[in-house]
This record gives C-alpha cells, sequence and structure tokens, in this order.
C-alpha cells in the first residue's frame, strides 16, 4: 500500500498477512462434513493450500454451505478451484476471479483515498523504491474518520508527436514537445532537437523523478499517449522509469495504464460525467468547467502538428497550444478530483482505476463490498447473449416550439420503486413457485412477482445509498457553502448519487453478476406505470404535456399547478417529483428523444439533434447549431433561411474553411481487410500507395472531389487535395441543406428554397408556439 503520512511522508506498508481464498459451494443432497473430508483428504495434493474451513453463507438470498478454500499463492487460485471443483459433492467454485488486491481492501475495510491507522515496522528500503518510509505492517490497517485530503503533489502533461505522413506512429515518429504543469506551479516544456526526441525523453523522465508526483494527469493518456511513450522509449533504447519502484507503466484492468507507486489519471475517463458536454475533447471540457474559456485558446489539429513544427514561424504558437493543454488538464483536474476521491472511497476502487471503470462495474464493486459484509456470496460472472426487455416510458413528443416548459424529474424514482416494490435478484419468486405466506408485490404488465419480505439485497444496498444522501445533504445545509468541508462533502453526495442511480442498468446488464431480466423488466414496468399516472394527473389539474421521457415529464410552467401536482404525486405514489430546469422555449421534432431546448441563461440544450454520424462534415454540424440558435433565441425562422443561403453562396465561392468540409472516419480493422468499398477505406488505401503507415484506431480525413461515379470512387484524402478540387455542390445538396432541414422543414421550407434566392415561403414561427 502506497500512502502518504500525517507529516507529508511517503511510504510504502507491505502485509504479508493476508491470505488469497475461494469457495466450493456444496451440493443440497450431499452431507457437508462428507464432503469437506473428501477435500481434505485432496488438500496434499495443493501444497499451496494453507487451510479448509467450513462456514455457511447465503446465495440469492438463500442459506447454502460451504468449504472456504486458503491459498498461499493468488496466482494459483484458478487453477486449484479447477481441480478442487470435481470433487464428488461440490457443485461449484465462487469467489474465484475476485481479484487478490481487491479481495484484501474488501475483507480489510481499507478504503482508497481514505486515513487509516496502522501498527507497523520500519524496514530497510531494499527494494530502492522512490519513498521516504518502508514499513512492515503488524496489524490489519484500520479505517479513521478524516474528510481532509493531504497536500498532494500532481503533475499535468500533453505532449505533440509528428507526424509526417498520418497519424503519428511511435516506431517512425517522435515526440516533439512536452508540456508540464505541477501542483506547486512550476511550467516546464521539454522539446526535441529538430526531430530528435531521445534527450527530450530522459528529461522528461528524470522531471518527472525529481518532482516525485502522487497523481500523473493527462488526457486521452489511458487511450493513446502511455502506449505511445511507451513504444517510443523502446525505440529508442530507453526505460519509461516514471514510477515509483523502477518499473515502466503497464496495462491493467479496465484498460487503465498502472503506473507503480503513483495514481495514473486521464481526465477524459471522467468527461463522461459531463452529459452536457455533447465532443468530448480537452478544449470543450474545459470551457464548460469553466477551466480557459474556447475562444481565448488557439486551437490547433492534430493533423497540422508536423507542419507547424516544421515552420520556425509557427512553432512558438505550438509550443503555446501544447502548454495550454498542460494548463487545462490540471484545472480539469483541480474541478473533479474531489468527486474522484469520493467515488473512489465509496466503491472501493483505486483512484487510478474509478475513472476508467465502466458504471457497471463501479456499481458491483459496491454491491461487492456490501455483500461481503452481510455473509452474501458473490455470484460469478458468465457470458450471455443480449436480452432485449421493454425500457422507461418515451411519450411521442408534440412537434413544434413550446414556450415555458418545466421539466419535471422523478428523485431517484428506479431505485425508489425498487426499495419499495422490494425488487432484486434474492427476492423474485419463480412462475413455478407458489406465494410465499409474507405475499407479494406484482409488476404491472410483465407480471413478475417479488416477496414483500423480508428485504432483499437491493433493497438494503439502496436504502442504504439514499440515507446517507440524506444525511449528507441535511449537514451541508448547516455548513458554510464556501468551505472546505462543504465542498468535500458536497463531492461525496454526487458520489453516491452517481451509483444510486446506476443501480437500476445494472440489474438489466449482461455483464452483472447480479443480472436477472426480471428484475430489471419489473422495475421498468413500475416506472412507466408511475409516469404514465403522473402525466394523467398532470392533464387532469389543466397542464399541457408536451413530451415524458424515463423518470421526467415535460410540461406548461406554472409554478402553482406545479405544486399542487408535486403534493398529488407524492401523496399517493410516495414519490417527489420536481422541477429539475426550466426552458424558455423548446423545439421538438416528431422523433422521440431529440429536441433542443433555449435556457434562461443564454445556452441552449441540445439533445439528439447534433450531426453525430461519422460521415458528417463539419460544415453540417455547424450550420444545424447556427440554425437552431436564430430559431430559439431570435425566434426568426427567416433569419435562419436567408444564413443557411448566404452560407451555401459562400461554399459555392470557397469562403467555407476547407478544413470544415474533412469528413473523419475511423478504421476499424486493416484496410486490407474491407471488403466494402467505402469512401473512407479508399482514401486510406490512396494513403497507402503514398507511403502512409496506417492501423486499427486511425482517424482517416477526406473530401470528396469534383467528377463521376460512386462516392468511394470521387474521395481524396484531404491532405492530397485542394479546395480546387472540391465538389461543392455535394456539401450542399448532402451535407448542409439537410442537415438545415432536419430543423427548418417543421417551418415548411423545402430544399429549393435554401439553394436558390427565390423568397421562401416559411411559417412564422408563432404559428408553432404550443406545438405544430
Amino acid at each position: 500500500m502506497w500512502g502518504i503520512t500525517d507529516e507529508g511522508r511517503r511510504v510504502l506498508i507491505i502485509d504479508r498477512n493476508f491470505l488469497a481464498y475461494f469457495y466450493l459451494v456444496l451440493d443440497e443432497k450431499e452431507n457437508p462434513k462428507v464432503v469437506f473430508e473428501r477435500a481434505q483428504r485432496q488438500k496434499a495434493e495443493f501444497p499451496f493450500i494453507v487451510k479448509l474451513e467450513s462456514a455457511s453463507r447465503k446465495l440469492f438470498g438463500k442459506p447454502v454451505d460451504v468449504i472456504k478454500v486458503f491459498c498461499q499463492d493468488p496466482d494459483l487460485v484458478p487453477k486449484y478451484a479447477q481441480l478442487l471443483s470435481k470433487v464428488k459433492g461440490v457443485k461449484k467454485c465462487l469467489e474465484v476471479d475476485i481479484r487478490y488486491s481487491m479481495r484484501y481492501l474488501i475483507d480489510n475495510g481499507v478504503v482508497p483515498c481514505g486515513w487509516h491507522e496502522i501498527e507497523a515496522e520500519e524496514l530497510e528500503n531494499n527494494l530502492k523504491v522512490q519513498v521516504d518510509k518502508v514499513y512492515l505492517a503488524k496489524s490489519v490497517p484500520k479505517a479513521i474518520e478524516r474528510e481532509a485530503i493531504p497536500p498532494l503533489r500532481i503533475l499535468s502533461f500533453s505532449m505533440i508527436c509528428h507526424g509526417s505522413k498520418g497519424m503519428p506512429k511511435p516506431e517512425r515518429d517522435p515526440v516533439v514537445i512536452i508540456s508540464t504543469v505541477t501542483s506547486a506551479g512550476d511550467k516546464r516544456q521539454f522539446k526535441a532537437e529538430k526531430l530528435d526526441d531521445k534527450t527530450l525523453m530522459k528529461s522528461f523522465v528524470e522531471y518527472v523523478r525529481e518532482f516525485d508526483p502522487d497523481i500523473i494527469v493527462g488526457y486521452e493518456t489511458n487511450l493513446q499517449y502511455w502506449q505511445y511513450l511507451l513504444d517510443r522509449s523502446a525505440k529508442l533504447g530507453l526505460k519509461l522509469f516514471v514510477d515509483r519502484a523502477s518499473t515502466e507503466p503497464h496495462r491493467s484492468v479496465y484498460g487503465h495504464i498502472s503506473i507503480t507507486g503513483r495514481a495514473n489519471m486521464d481526465m477524459l475517463d471522467f468527461a463522461d460525467e459531463l452529459p452536457e458536454v455533447k465532443v468530448k475533447t480537452l478544449e470543450n471540457v474545459a470551457d464548460f468547467l469553466g477551466v480557459m474559456k474556447i475562444e481565448k485558446r488557439l486551437i490547433i489539429d492534430e493533423v497540422d502538428f508536423a507542419k507547424y513544427w516544421d515552420d520556425p514561424e509557427k512553432r512558438p504558437q505550438l509550443l503555446r497550444f501544447s502548454m495550454e493543454n498542460a494548463e487545462c488538464i490540471m484545472g480539469i483536474l483541480e474541478g473533479v478530483l474531489d468527486f474522484a476521491v469520493q467515488l473512489s472511497q465509496i466503491v472501493g476502487l483505486p483512484l487510478d482505476q474509478i475513472g476508467k471503470a465502466a458504471v457497471g462495474f463501479r456499481t458491483e464493486w459496491y454491491m461487492i463490498k456490501e455483500a461481503y459484509k452481510i455473509g452474501e456470496l458473490i455470484p460469478e460472472r458468465v457470458e450471455r447473449p443480449y436480452v432485449p426487455y421493454a425500457g422507461g416510458m418515451v411519450l411521442k413528443p408534440k412537434p413544434g416550439i413550446h414556450e415555458n416548459i418545466a421539466v419535471l424529474d422523478f428523485k431517484s424514482m428506479y431505485p425508489n420503486i425498487m426499495i419499495e416494490q422490494n425488487i432484486s435478484p434474492d427476492t423474485y419468486i419463480e412462475p413455478s413457485e407458489p406465494d410465499p405466506p409474507s405475499g407479494v408485490k406484482i409488476a404491472p404488465e410483465v407480471g413478475h412477482r417479488f416477496r414483500k419480505e423480508p428485504s432483499g439485497f437491493f433493497k438494503k444496498v439502496l436504502s442504504s445509498l439514499i440515507a446517507t444522501r440524506d444525511e449528507i445533504r441535511r449537514k451541508m445545509k448547516k455548513i458554510d457553502s464556501k468551505s472546505l468541508e462543504y465542498r468535500l462533502i458536497d463531492a461525496r453526495q454526487k458520489a453516491v448519487k452517481v451509483i444510486t442511480n446506476a443501480s437500476y442498468g445494472y440489474a438489466g446488464w449482461i455483464g452483472a453478476r447480479w443480472f436477472m431480466k426480471p428484475v430489471a423488466e419489473a422495475t421498468t414496468a413500475w416506472g412507466r406505470n408511475i409516469i404514465m399516472s403522473a402525466i394523467g394527473t398532470a392533464r387532469s389539474l389543466g397542464l399541457d404535456v408536451i413530451y415524458g421521457d424515463t423518470d421526467s415529464i415535460f410540461i406548461t410552467h406554472d409554478l402553482k399547478k406545479i405544486e399542487t401536482l408535486s403534493k398529488i404525486i407524492e401523496d399517493k405514489i410516495g414519490l417527489e417529483i420536481k422541477p429539475d430546469k426550466v426552458y424558455v422555449r423548446i423545439l421538438f421534432t416528431e422523433a422521440k428523444k431529440r429536441y433542443c431546448g433555449f435556457l434562461p441563461d443564454g445556452r441552449l440544450d441540445i439533445v439528439g439533434l447534433e450531426v453525430v454520424r461519422g460521415d458528417w462534415a463539419n460544415v453540417a454540424k455547424n450550420i444545424q447549431e447556427h440554425v437552431l440558435e436564430l430559431i430559439l433565441k431570435e425566434r426568426s425562422p427567416n433569419r435562419a433561411v436567408d444564413f443557411v443561403r448566404q452560407f451555401v453562396a459562400d461554399l459555392r465561392k470557397k469562403k467555407v474553411p476547407y478544413k470544415d468540409l474533412i469528413i473523419w472516419k475511423t478504421l476499424t480493422k486493416p484496410v486490407d481487410e474491407y471488403e466494402v468499398k467505402a469512401p473512407h477505406v479508399e482514401a486510406a488505401r490512396i494513403l497507402e500507395k503514398e507511403g502512409w503507415t496506417l492501423t486499427i484506431g486511425d482517424k482517416v480525413g477526406y473530401v470528396i472531389t469534383l467528377g463521376s461515379g460512386r462516392l468511394y470512387e470521387r474521395v481524396k484524402p484531404y491532405a492530397l487535395a485542394s479546395y480546387n478540387d472540391v465538389d461543392t455542390e455535394y456539401y450542399v445538396t448532402n451535407q448542409v441543406v439537410p442537415a438545415a432541414l432536419r430543423v427548418l422543414s417543421m417551418f415548411g421550407v423545402k430544399e429549393e428554397d435554401l439553394i436558390s434566392f427565390k423568397p421562401a415561403k416559411t411559417q412564422t414561427l408563432s404559428d408553432y408556439f404550443g406545438g405544430g
């Protein structure tokens, strides 16, 4: 365990007392004592088995007899489990796949990013690790209550690679800039000498070891940059010893990069916590969090890095861009660190894993912790096909534009349903089973039954989470909102909320250990029933219901009637519903989950309308967003039409930036394995003929050129083409106009209205207030 003491010393604690173990679950028909004796006789064949113990546990709430097998070598657990599972009377083995390190944390109540007390004796640092002290544990670590985070040494970095022929390749292309920012305020840049990056790499490694950070943070570092540095170091005959144990970074669980003794954090992993940021670029995330506004940033596309580096006049701009990236990364970390620490503590996953782990895995580790406390065995993970089931209620929207619309959200609707109805894998009653004496809860529509008593595993876990969050929020009301304590416990309540709300989805996730389709199906069925009841009540009060989605309804914003509605629902169903946001104006298309709302603070909230397909260029996305702005902010479809016409005219005159015409698509397999003649594949083939090296995951940028034939016959890699090659009419009719019409067609606008200068017969915006 790597830690920081009260005095700020960096320490390594070694505990040699914990044994790995797994369970043999016994057949109900067999005598547990007889099976234990059989397993005991086999023990001699397995030299690393230390002891066997008979025990009782629960599996899906039902008591089972087990044998607990303790093993000295964690790596041998899977092999020994497989062999012992063949002992007569053993039904199966469980908890074989729980990692030894996680087993240690769970069983001993060790909390990542938490304070602990431990009895230990100092050892000589024979391991040559980069710490102040090494200790040998003499007791189990004891968690202690303390909110404060010690002063951490943090290093953020960004890097620029010189890709002369497309996406940079570490075996060929050097790292030309690494920019760093530290929590101590130090800013440095390591630069290649022309295209020789050996000194740069050495200097960077030396600096990391000199500064000795507790956390190293980057953006897309798990995805690509650490691997690039590793591969580049190998090419140069260097070792990337940036950890505390003189070993190189290595890929670990969930695909994260592990740096021994330090926490490696990738801010891209936390960008999913920001649904408002549609495109998760570093500059967009930094802009949203107020770290550095995008209009103040110098932004250079990756494909232009080599061009800027090679030009002495442009190189200072590339250096500035790289340093701003490092500054943004540090700023983002400062914004999310409290949340990440609290999430790590609650879930039990270490700080470097918590961001990369998918929501399902986060929820599962929390449940594994809770299962251990009540003696519930952890089910094995089973490969299973996707099983569809009806989801939450999504009401068909009223297309058109509506003013003054409130979005009412049910507070933790699905977790509360699971608590109220006692929905859990261990309370589900199979169709062939009779009703228990305690009675049953029957799900609407689907008819699944769940026993009323005793409380199921999910109910216990969720009740605890909701009670914890309510207690935190009560505490927050008594604390100064500007204090450090408030900031920390606010981060904690947000982390608790994330896990609570993820629990419903977990039940229906096919990768879940506690997967059970009837649990997910029943929860959504009760949810749909509640939403329909709420819609009926709202309409009876004279509120116009515009749309409904999963756990929220969009209605006319009438404060008095909404208060009445909330009280009726709380009295009738026992659930809290309140306004989440209010739109000044909102536009719905005829499709579900596609709308755009204008918020009181001037922002547009775009859901599902943005162009996200890989075969759209930036011109399409830009035009659509500007059209939405003109309609919702300025209430002028006519101005939107004029804007599109002018844009079309500018495009035909080649006044639109060339880079906005590039269509980007990622290669998902080697170029020669593609059988379909797709545009991006043909562009990739052209690049390969020009000597470019392309691999899986590379983005290929191309433009559509003048000429005849199929689309794939008219592509050119953008780097090998110029504006004179571009078929501007293709972009007008296949990119700009369709993106604009997705919104403007609601006002009677047709294609010919946008590509000619004849007056368009558009309806006025007022025709659309209250629905089309």
